[in-house]
């Protein structure tokens, strides 16, 4: 497991053109989840999904979120994901779920 930052485009499925890069998002190879920041998923559109759903964050705290469906890309990877609407005191990230 490794944590490192990385270029990433969060885009909307059904429309492409709502993307919004983020520059420098945390990428945790033991995380199960991809966390963005919910206003950023907001502006481009991403509907929330799943609502409430528990998560366990590294110091055990369990938290509720909801999720919803994105298009992510970093470098020339690209695959859809379920997306965490992250509240601002988390930044862009990678987590576990419960």
């Amino acid at each position: 497991m490794g944590i490192c930052r990385a270029a990433a485009k969060i885009e909307n499925v059904v429309d492409r053109e709502q993307a919004a890069t983020i520059p420098k998002m945390l990428v945790d190879t033991g995380s199960e989840s991809t966390w963005v920041p919910a206003t950023t998923l907001e502006k481009i559109g991403v509907k929330r999904e799943k609502k409430d759903l528990a998560f366990v964050m590294a110091n055990g705290q369990q938290i509720t979120r909801s999720v919803g469906f994105a298009k992510v890309r970093v470098d020339k990877a690209v695959t859809v994901d379920e997306v965490v609407f992250a509240e601002k005191r988390r930044s862009a990230a990678r987590s576990t779920q419960s």
